[in-house]
């Protein structure tokens, strides 16, 4: 009976140690891992402060994109910060002490007596671009595996440690190759104490008289197309002064393009990048500095082409679209070299029909087209899915894939057929007989649907290409949406209806799909009047295009 007691106490005695063990090994990871998790979210927070407070622009990345060193410690880094305006590259451990012993790109010159007319260079040490040279010996920097090499911020010039010589350190900065598009932080500082002072004369300020000065002004719309527009900002914000660059999810147009007015009188370009409806945007803050008496300040606009259509981009010399195939420093020399020209802006008012109808017209401003039916139907349906699951549609190939799917299901059920029956077109005053229609497009512009030249069409003779300049608009009907497909693919011509410098289309009845460009409802009953209203100032890149005019035309 002993025996068998003390058996079983050993065997008590063996079972609470299995579940004391059993219990640590269970609750040990899980300590281990809470714990842990709670060291990263206050690293991240600490992280989150310094980035909130800092003057550098710092973003967090999981992987550097090319080998890299910490501009503090010197080490080898796969993982750290990096400042989207001078460059700098940091190690977690190391992002305090970076902030504060390196000084970000100053904006404007502070503290400063007089008017000063020049700069010294700002050196960073380390982690310089791929295949730059030294400008003393002329070799290739940045081809030891450390943290080596000088580069300046503002000219992009580099150099070897061992050529680095004292007088390269006080000597003034040129602003290299992009001179003439950088607005420096001297200038912008002396015209702030001269509007203090209420002085208007800036023709005397450097570089305000310099011969070929055109600054530019960066205006990125990162929710367009394919979400480059987040990447594209640092980069700019690299090669030119960041107060140039503007993120317009954060800022509106109308209070970016203030900075015109400090600059010299029409001598601006402003580089849109984002699709057809940021340019609209932009547009439409431009015709605002015009009610305001800011004429004088009117920019040349550039586009930068990020959306899904970009059909004026197409129009205007600019490409069908941007996937970084073409550096930022080739575009920005494409944007000095650029021809400047006009582009006619109509009024389009829409007025629905009814004796006891107390609305106002609605009104849009067109820039590329204007059309009803199975085009403005697709388009309808695209934003009707893209509001609601936004995250889906971050893609220019997924987009132009769900209007080809929209597109083939119209050809099934042919919502937008008998449109002749429905709708009464006059042009500049003369009614039009139409012919079996389900579509009716208006035309600004050369490009339609992504890149067809629709007035322009295919055959042994095809017409003239319609222009952007001429104070005409070009109406053209179709047959439903297989008939757009055929057009895009030149196998068959639209229905030419005529030019005309006012039209009026009267919907007599039932609800349509319309659109302005880009932009659909479904409307009822209504007159559509388009006027002329206004011209708006463009950049025109004559780049070398292709036939089809498929491949981006960015690069010359």
């Amino acid at each position: 009976a002993g025996m068998e007691g003390s058996g079983d106490a050993s065997r008590a005695v063996a079972d609470w140690r299995l579940a004391v063990w059993t219990l640590c090994s269970v609750l040990l990871p899980v300590l281990i891992t809470a714990w842990c998790s709670f060291q990263r979210s206050q690293r991240q927070l600490l992280i989150r402060d310094i980035f909130r407070k800092s003057k550098h622009d710092w973003h967090y990345t999981d992987l550097f994109g090319q080998p890299s060193y910490c501009c503090v410690c010197a080490q080898h880094i796969l993982r750290g910060a990096f400042c989207g305006c001078c460059g700098l590259r940091v190690s977690e451990r190391c992002l305090k002490k970076a902030d504060q012993r390196f000084l970000c790109k100053e904006i404007m010159m502070r503290g400063t007596a007089g008017a000063p007319s020049s700069m010294p260079h700002h050196w960073i040490r380390g982690n310089v671009p791929l295949c730059s040279c030294c400008i003393v010996c002329k070799q290739q920097c940045g081809t030891q595996p450390k943290l080596c090499d000088y580069r300046c911020v503002w000219c992009q010039y580099t150099v070897h440690d061992e050529c680095m010589v004292d007088c390269l350190r006080t000597e003034d900065c040129t602003f290299g190759e992009f001179r003439d598009l950088i607005i420096p932080p001297y200038y912008l500082s002396t015209i702030n104490q001269m509007r203090k002072e209420k002085r208007t004369s800036y023709e005397k300020v450097v570089p305000y008289c310099r011969k070929h000065w055109m600054p530019v002004i960066v205006l990125a719309n990162t929710r367009s197309g394919n979400n480059m527009g987040e990447t594209l900002l640092g980069e700019f914000k690299m090669l030119l002064n960041p107060v140039q660059v503007f993120d317009l999810s954060k800022i509106a147009p109308a209070k970016a393009l203030q900075l015109c007015t400090w600059l010299p009188c029409n001598t601006v370009r402003v580089l849109v990048c984002g699709g057809d409806g940021t340019v609209g945007w932009v547009l439409d803050a431009i015709d605002e500095m015009k009610i305001k008496g800011q004429e004088r300040y009117i920019p040349h606009v550039a586009i930068l082409p990020l959306g899904t259509g970009n059909d004026l981009s197409h129009t205007l010399g600019w490409g069908a679209g941007y996937a970084g195939e073409v550096p930022v420093e080739q575009i920005l020399r494409n944007v000095m070299e650029a021809d400047g020209i006009t582009l006619d802006r109509w009024k389009v008012q829409v007025t629905n029909k009814g004796y006891y109808n107390l609305r106002k017209p609605k009104v849009f401003t067109m820039n590329n087209y204007f059309s009803i039916g199975p085009d403005a139907l697709m388009a309808l349906n695209f934003h009707a899915h893209r509001e609601k699951t936004p995250s889906l549609f971050s893609s220019r190939i997924i987009n132009k894939a769900v209007y080809f799917f929209y597109g083939t299901k119209d050809c099934l059920v042919q919502e937008c057929k008998d449109l002749n029956k429905k709708v009464e077109l006059e042009l500049d005053g003369e009614r039009i007989e139409l012919p079996n229609l389900e579509g009716i497009i208006v035309l600004n512009i050369g490009y339609w649907g992504g890149g067809c030249r629709l007035w322009e069409g295919m055959g042994d003779e095809p017409y003239p290409l319609g222009r952007y300049d001429d104070g005409l608009l070009e109406v053209v009907g179709v047959h439903g949406s297989f008939h757009c497909a055929q057009i895009q693919v030149k196998l068959a011509n639209p229905v030419r209806l005529g030019q005309a410098h006012t039209v009026r289309l009267i919907l007599k009845s039932s609800k349509m799909p319309m659109q302005v460009d880009g932009e659909p409802w479904a409307q009822g009953p209504c007159t559509v009047t388009i006027t002329h209203k206004t011209h708006a100032l463009m950049l025109y890149h004559s780049g070398e295009q292709t036939d089809d005019d498929d491949a981006s035309s960015l690069s010359e």
